[in-house]
This record gives structure tokens, sequence and C-alpha cells, in this order.
């Protein structure tokens, strides 16, 4: 009789039970998963948790970058918020920024997604095509915009072309600056969506849009009745990240405008670089980063909560 050397269990009854796997078996497996996770653990303990808890720190000094930093306490946000106008207009960019970016990039990749349906001949070169955008440098699609908004641009000479004027000077209007930026980061930022919902749109069971046709829906009916519906965990998903990522603009206000003219383009992140780079107040930026911090959370967390009404997991 040949030993397997597993031990098998016998209850009372007298049934066996299955074999347990050797000690030693669990233990090695126990070390290699954690030599496995080391490195992952110590990159994020030395570049994201460490940074992090030194940031909310710093917030609580006056830190330059030169010198010795002296502790404040609450100063720094209460500067924020009461004696700093750059930060409330900053404030206020980003928000306008934020309501203007994350519905036109969510109805853009929608609808592009829904017209390269399966019906399309070629819709896998229209993904890509579509695509490319987002997968770009954004510092160089940020300075070929800059050169298509210039006057005698390209727009410009379309405007003078087609409609005998001369088009807006977006970059140099406190009115046009921030839609010019708005504009260049949906075409920046739509191609992620696109495929998102282009994935989604292929899950949707046929037979489903095809009772409905049956019962006498049309295609706006269908999109909306049935095919919307069966997309809403792609379409919070979608949100979500454009949201949070919308909050955190910084490259396309630089590049475009520099945050100008005056301040209608300065964002909270590129004030925190101006803060903390530029002016040297070290631990001001990191009170900044830590109000856009508590934005982003809470109005994630407002997401998370309100998806149970709207967004329906079973199909």
């Amino acid at each position: 009789m040949a030993l397997t050397g597993a031990v098998r269990v016998t209850d009372a009854a007298g049934s066996s039970a299955a074999p347990a796997p050797p000690r030693g078996t669990r233990r090695g497996d126990g070390r290699a998963a954690s030599a496995f996770l080391l490195p992952g653990a110590i990159g994020f303990v030395a570049f994201t948790a460490f940074p992090i808890v030194a940031s909310l720190v710093m917030s609580f000094f006056d830190w330059p970058v030169l010198g010795d930093p002296s502790f404040v306490g609450l100063r720094n946000f209460t500067e924020l918020f009461t004696t700093d106008p750059v930060f409330k207009t900053a404030l206020l960019n980003t928000a306008v920024f934020v309501l203007l970016y994350v519905p036109v990039n969510i109805v853009v990749s929608m609808g592009l997604a829904v017209w390269i349906s399966p019906r399309i001949v070629g819709r896998r070169y229209y993904r890509v095509l579509f695509f490319v955008p987002a997968v770009t440098p954004m510092v160089g699609n940020a300075v070929v915009f800059g050169l298509l908004y210039t006057p005698r641009g390209l727009i410009d000479s379309l405007f003078q072309t087609l409609f005998g004027v001369s088009a807006p000077n977006f970059l140099g209007s406190s009115t046009w600056a921030l839609p010019a930026v708005v504009l260049m980061s949906v075409w920046q930022g739509f191609g992620y969506n696109l495929l998102v919902f282009s994935a989604a749109l292929d899950a949707v069971p046929a037979h489903l849009t095809e009772a409905a046709a049956i019962d006498g829906a049309g295609p706006v009916r269908q999109f909306f009745s049935v095919v919307l519906p069966l997309l809403s965990p792609s379409l919070f998903f979608a949100t979500v990240l454009t949201l949070i990522s919308s909050f955190q603009v910084f490259v396309q206000p630089y590049i475009l405008t520099g945050g100008g003219p005056g301040n209608s383009t300065t964002t909270l992140v590129m004030y925190l670089y101006q803060s903390g780079f530029q002016n040297f107040r070290l631990g001001f930026a990191s009170a900044i980063a830590w109000v856009l911090f508590v934005i982003i959370m809470a109005l994630t967390a407002i997401q998370f909560l309100g998806q149970k009404k709207w967004v329906h997991y079973d199909q």
C-alpha cells in the first residue's frame, strides 16, 4: 500500500474527508505571495501613502522651499476661503470647466459609439481613429490647438472664408478662453469613453431590441427605453472617472493660456502649481490639494450613493 503523504481525516461516522494539504505548502505559498506583493507595497508606501500623509502635515505649516517650516495650524485653509481672491476664481473656473466638459464628453462619446454600431462597415477603424487623440501626448495636442486658435490661424481663416468676418480671439478673450480649453479637452479625452460605451453596446442582447421593435418602438424609443438602462453601469463608470479627471485639469490651460487672460482659465491644480513651484509656498499648495481632494471625494461619494436609483446591473 503506497503512502501519499496526505492525512485523510475520518469522522465519527466512519466517512472520510478530503485530504488536508500539507502545512508546508501553505507556508510556502504565503512566503511566495509576500515576495510578489512586497515591491508593489513598497512602491505604494513610498510614492502614494507617504506623500499623502506628508502633504496633509505640510498643509498646517508655513513651509518654504528654503528655510525652516513653522506651524500655522489652519491659517492656510482660512486664507484660502477668506482673503485669497485667486482661489475663489480658480474654484469657479474649475467648476465651470467640469460642468461643461463632463456632459459634452459623455454625449459625444456615447453618440459616436452608437453611430459606429455593428451595422457600420469598418467600425474597428473608426474605433482606432477616434481613440488616437486619447493616446497622443496632451502637450503636443495643446500646442496644435494653440496654433489653430491664434488669429490668422486655420479657424480664423475658415471664418473669414465662410462668413467674411474674423473669428473671436479665443485665447486672448476672457469670454472665449475657457470654452476653447473645454473644446480641446473634449477632443483629447472622448476616445476612452467611446471604447467603454462601444463595448457595452456590443453586450446588449439583440433579442431585447428586437422585442421592442415588434412592439412598435422606433430606434429612438428603443435606445432610451431598452439600450440606455442596460448601459447604465458603463455610464456610471465613465461619469465617475471623467468627473475625477476633469477636476484635475492642468496641462490644457497651462499650455494654451497660462491661466489667462487674467485668471480666467486658472484652475485649482494650476493654482496649486503656481503656489508651490512658482511662489514656493509648499504648505499653502498642500492646503489647496487637500481642498481639491475633499471636493472630489465628496462628489464621488454622492455619485456612489445615487447610483442605486438609476444604475441597473441586472439584464
